[in-house]
């Protein structure tokens, strides 16, 4: 995506969780409930879920450095064909779409010769190739758009 960061659309559903580790199941049970009331498929929501959970783990673990109160936000939103993921935390700033793309010769390198990090957002990107991240209030801001199939 290109240019300002979209606006939320009006229908958008938005929960903000603490960021414990503790809490990913109630995520990803905002995730299955909004899919199944606005008739994702199973293998999207599924999908989506994976994506909240390595979004949902990276901040607890890197972005605040473990388990705290801070806040992590998720907004989803339907449309015609697509399932648009609004993440946000508190963290200190860190664009996830500036880290150089996993090379494939990499991934099939032997686990030892590989670089620490970066595979979970290497799957993060090939699932949701629409994307975007803002530094907005203080606040990391990412907006991935999800093609799925109803």
């Amino acid at each position: 995506m290109s240019g300002p960061p979209p606006a939320s659309p009006p229908d958008a559903e938005r929960r903000v969780f603490a960021a414990r580790l503790g809490v990913l199941p109630a995520t990803a049970a905002f995730v299955a409930d909004y899919c199944e009331r606005h008739g994702i498929a199973r293998d999207d929501a599924l999908r989506l879920t994976l994506i909240v959970e390595e979004l949902f783990t990276n901040s607890v673990t890197h972005g605040y450095g473990g388990d705290s109160d801070a806040p992590v936000e998720l907004e989803l939103a339907a449309g015609a064909g697509d399932v648009l993921l609004v993440y946000g935390d508190a963290a200190p700033p860190y664009d996830p779409l500036a880290r150089p793309p996993v090379a494939a010769l990499e991934l099939e390198a032997p686990v030892e010769a590989r670089r620490v990090g970066g595979l979970g957002l290497h799957l993060v990107a090939r699932l949701a190739p629409g994307a975007r991240y803002a530094r907005e209030n203080d606040r990391n801001r990412l907006w991935l758009s999800l093609r799925c199939g109803r």
